[in-house]
């Protein structure tokens, strides 16, 4: 994408076009939004939840479940917002990469959009499959969901275990990703973490 200015020189126009080098604002606020939704959600993610939902434990009682429980809301809004405004937003930067790095680079981006779309489905379904509450912050409870507990999806898998497990990967792909755009950064000096960043952050 190239940015294309006019400006006049007496009677003739001359247009100058040059790299858009940075993502739009609102992109970069809902990129780094949601990795802090991500990394905090998955601290303070208790283990053994499901048991613990099993052996009677209110999930209203535990701060870190509630919390644990609105970030994976508010990751999912954050995610379809960023989608939508994939589609309405200025241009991305684009930088000249060699053909395998351009392959891993989508292949990346395409597991991370869908694993952050997965993973709060799989804790619904977790949720609704086993009978448990879905509690929020400001006392914010879904008690019962009848219409996923009664579904033939809610059988199909140990959806806590499945959750859990897509956590993981994601941590795994999130740290993978956040480690080549430090490459990018420090050995081949491409401007592509600094895309993400407020122009002038980084030099």
């Amino acid at each position: 994408m190239v940015v294309t200015t006019l400006f006049h020189t007496g009677n003739a126009m001359t247009t100058l076009t040059s790299p858009r080098t940075h993502y739009d604002p609102l992109s970069r606020a809902l990129h780094w939004l949601t990795a802090i939704a991500v990394v905090v959600a998955f601290v303070l993610g208790p283990e053994h939840f499901g048991r613990l939902m099993r052996d009677g434990l209110d999930p209203a009682t535990r701060s870190d479940i509630v919390w644990h429980e609105s970030l994976g809301v508010l990751i999912f809004t954050l995610t379809l917002l960023r989608l939508l405004w994939v589609a309405l937003r200025p241009a991305a930067p684009t930088f000249a990469l060699t053909g395998w790095m351009n392959a891993a680079s989508k292949l990346t981006h395409l597991g991370l959009w869908a694993l952050l779309l997965a993973l709060p489905m799989t804790a619904i379904l977790a949720l609704g499959s086993e009978g448990h509450p879905l509690t929020l912050l400001g006392g914010l409870r879904i008690n019962e969901m009848p219409l996923i507990a009664q579904a033939a999806i809610a059988h199909w898998a140990d959806w806590g275990e499945v959750h859990g497990l897509l956590g993981d990967v994601l941590m795994y792909l999130a740290g993978l990703h956040a480690i080549a755009a430090i490459y990018h950064h420090v050995i081949l000096k491409d401007g592509v973490l600094r895309s993400m960043l407020p122009p002038g952050l980084l030099r």
